[in-house]
């Protein structure tokens, strides 16, 4: 069966953040069809799009190489964040882990339930700066990541941890 990279993005501003990103990273690999490739840094945030008073995010992306359709990858990134206790009430809202396809290969897909590449990624330093961490020749849309990064207007709020 032939595997695709995928990028994931996972984020968390609720509870003890470190120790969700870390036990997120082990149960989406905790899957057989789904093989940890790398990981980038942890950076800290602040919240875009949500609520005002929102604490800040971490953030971090991996690479993973899989054998689910995108769809399936999608239903077991939900079924992780609800392992750890996901809840979806407000828009963009803080919460325990969020975790998003970023692109599927090179697929292109305008499917509702899931737009590939991930429509606001290309503007979101959160993604880009550990994606750009992780893999300094990673490119989206066929422009640097790192160049994307650096564009983005969260860019001068991210910044990197020095430990997790």
């Amino acid at each position: 069966m032939s595997t695709t990279r995928v990028i994931l993005a996972l984020g968390s501003n609720l509870g003890e953040r470190q120790g969700i990103l870390s036990a997120a990273v082990a149960d989406l690999v905790n899957h057989p069809k789904v093989h940890l490739v790398d990981i980038s840094p942890i950076i800290q945030t602040k919240s875009v799009g949500g609520p005002e008073d929102s604490p800040d995010y971490l953030n971090m992306v991996m690479a993973v190489d899989t054998e689910l359709t995108p769809l399936e990858l999608l239903a077991h990134c939900q079924a992780v964040e609800r392992m750890h206790h996901r809840v979806r009430e407000v828009r963009w809202g803080p919460r325990t882990l969020d975790v998003d396809v970023i692109v599927f290969g090179e697929l292109r897909s305008d499917d509702p339930a899931l737009t590939l590449p991930h429509p606001r990624a290309a503007e979101r330093a959160f993604v880009l700066v550990p994606w750009a961490a992780m893999d300094p020749t990673a490119e989206l849309n066929g422009t640097p990541v790192k160049e994307l990064a650096i564009a983005a207007a969260d860019y001068p709020d991210a910044e990197e941890l020095d430990e997790y």
